[in-house]
């Protein structure tokens, strides 16, 4: 590539940066309009656990049990936005975790919630989780439907809530990017399903929702979808952080 071509991208890429960096806030603001949003409070030392699968994994160091270091909350939506939360809330001690494992289903998260959900004794406890509970069915010999999905969900959140009854609750809405590769049109209308559920979930549960398909959906305005994802799963470093910022509407 020679210097015109190196000099035309970094000019585009600047570019894109730019408007993304200005209308950051309105995208996500956008995008909770048609939500009924319900906020969390953070008190003195509350423990915050992030749960679900790559999306929130993102290479963390699972033998690290040392709350918020990086090594601890990985390279994905939940560094940026723990330490956005840390610099904003010095008074409150918070100790953040990741627990999200690559691959997860809900029942995969049931198996390992004893220890790594119930045992932490979280007081704010946010899941992404749905992806994989759909794209295993497409991919792999996965005989779960959505129905399968919502009973799992709604299982898992008794069990959490008769162990931890004061635990706040969040709910992430499982999102896709279509960028060509990984997700294509034979995961529609099927995966919107999917995106209902964990909705309803919310409300069943009276928890915070964070509409993050609406939230990428919007950003698809501002740049293309592989500025925002790798694949349409996993989202890039500038997708990690419009995830953080989208959770960050829920904070009062």
């Amino acid at each position: 590539m020679n210097s015109k071509s190196n000099r035309r991208n970094f000019i585009r890429n600047a570019s894109i940066g730019a408007a993304v960096s200005t209308l950051f806030p309105q995208i996500v603001s956008a995008a909770f309009e048609a939500e009924q949003v319900k906020k969390i409070i953070f008190e003195k030392n509350d423990v915050v656990l992030f749960q679900g699968d790559s999306i929130t994994d993102w290479g963390r160091a699972y033998d690290n049990r040392v709350p918020n270091t990086s090594n601890t909350l990985g390279a994905g939506f939940v560094l940026p936005l723990a330490g956005g939360l840390l610099l904003d809330f010095p008074d409150k001690n918070l100790q953040i975790y990741n627990k999200g494992i690559a691959g997860n289903k809900v029942f995969q998260l049931a198996d390992r919630w004893e220890t790594d959900c119930i045992a932490i004794k979280p007081n704010v406890l946010s899941i992404l989780v749905g992806v994989n509970d759909f794209s295993h069915t497409l991919f792999y010999d996965y005989k779960g439907t959505v129905e399968t999905y919502l009973n799992d969900y709604r299982q898992l959140l008794k069990w959490t809530k008769k162990a931890l009854p004061n635990v706040k609750l969040v709910i992430g809405e499982p999102f896709v990017v279509r960028t060509g590769k990984l997700v294509t049109d034979k995961w529609f209308p099927a995966f919107d399903a999917y995106r209902k559920a964990a909705r309803d979930i919310a409300i069943e549960f009276n928890a915070p929702f964070i509409p993050f398909q609406a939230v990428f959906d919007k950003a698809l305005t501002l740049a293309p979808a592989g500025y925002w994802s790798i694949d349409g799963i996993h989202p890039t470093v500038a997708g990690a952080a419009l995830m953080a910022r989208a959770w960050r509407e829920i904070v009062s």
